[in-house]
C-alpha cells in the first residue's frame, strides 16, 4: 500500500555534501514520523535523524551540526542534507516512516525504504 523510495546516495570526498530524498507513495493522507537510519557493514542500524508532524526533531550526536532533516508534507517527502561528510558516515541510509494515515483513515505502522549507499572516501 505504501512504498518509500530513496535517492541521492553516491560517492563523495571527505568534507563534501550530499542530499538524500525519500518519497512515500500510496493513498496517503499524512505521515507523523519521517526519518533516516543508517547501517555500516557489520554494525546495527542506527538512527541518524527523525522529525514528526509536531515540533520534535532528533539527531544522532555524531551528525549534529552537519546534517539537517526536512520534510515536504505536500509531497510526502523527507530530505537529509549532509554536509562536512566524514569517512565514518559511510553506510547504507534507510528512509523510515511511521504513523501513516491513509485516505481511508487506516493507520499503518513502520515502513522502510530499500536503502541508498553513501560512501565517503578520497
Amino acid at each position: 500500500q505504501v512504498q518509500l523510495v530513496e535517492s541521492g546516495g553516491g560517492l563523495v570526498q571527505p568534507g563534501g555534501s550530499l542530499r538524500l530524498s525519500c518519497a512515500a507513495s500510496g493513498s496517503i493522507h499524512s505521515i507523523y514520523t519521517l526519518g533516516w537510519y543508517r547501517q555500516a557493514p557489520g554494525k546495527q542500524r542506527d538512527l541518524v535523524a527523525r522529525t514528526t508532524s509536531g515540533p520534535g526533531t532528533v539527531y544522532a550526536d555524531s551528525v549534529k551540526g552537519r546534517f539537517t532533516i526536512s520534510r515536504d508534507n505536500a509531497k510526502n517527502t523527507v530530505y537529509l542534507q549532509m554536509n562536512s561528510l566524514k569517512p565514518k558516515d559511510t553506510a547504507v541510509y534507510y528512509c523510515y516512516a511511521d504513523g501513516i494515515t491513509l485516505t481511508t483513515r487506516a493507520i499503518l505502522g513502520a515502513h522502510w525504504g530499500q536503502g541508498t549507499q553513501v560512501t565517503v572516501s578520497s
